[in-house]
């Protein structure tokens, strides 16, 4: 899906929580994110909820509500996608936790009544390609990440914040080969 697509499915699913007179506070992040905020010019496949938000408060979107899980698939069947095009596959990402002050950054977005989406920023979403591109390989990750241009103070912070989410040595020795990789030697890791 591009930026219009993922636009137009949000709409929809916005459409389809008012029909069931729910309210739904979405914290997104990914491709669709990048899209949404005209970061990245990539397609991508589905829309990643890492949380919902209830005031200041992230909660757990695991699983999903029943209403958003019904709305997603009406979703689905009309526009002819797979039922996880919505998902909260990323959600793991809440149990150690995201970068500081993610909340504040948050950009929001409404469709309709019922649906608001809080996009990650970009500040946010170097920290979170950088961890992605060291777990899963470079790919998709890293193209997003060299299309945020993050400076070499961005990717020391998203550096040290990824040690959170993982502080073994081999995932330390490929974030350090992930980082030379992207320009920046000799950083020191430690928070």
């Amino acid at each position: 899906m591009d930026e219009a697509q993922t636009g137009e499915l949000l709409s929809a699913l916005g459409e389809q929580l008012a029909a069931r007179h729910e309210q739904v506070e979405l914290v997104v992040i990914g491709g669709s994110a990048l899209l949404t905020l005209g970061l990245t010019g990539r397609a991508t496949r589905d829309v990643d909820v890492v949380a919902l938000l209830d005031g200041r408060a992230l909660l757990d979107p695991r699983p999903l509500p029943q209403a958003v899980i019904e709305a997603r698939d009406q979703v689905a069947r009309d526009f002819d996608l797979p039922n996880d095009w919505l998902n909260a596959a990323p959600a793991a990402l809440l149990d150690f936790g995201l970068p500081a002050g993610f909340i504040d950054r948050l950009e929001r977005r409404t469709y309709g009544d019922a649906l608001t989406a809080h996009f990650a920023s970009r500040f946010d979403q170097i920290h979170l390609k950088l961890s992605a591109m060291v777990d899963q390989g470079a790919g998709k990750h890293e193209a997003d990440l060299r299309a945020l241009g993050p400076t070499p103070h961005e990717l020391v912070a998203a550096a040290r914040w990824t040690r959170t989410q993982d502080p073994s040595q081999p995932f330390r020795d490929e974030l350090i080969g992930a980082l030379a990789d992207l320009g920046v030697v000799d950083a020191s890791l430690d928070p």
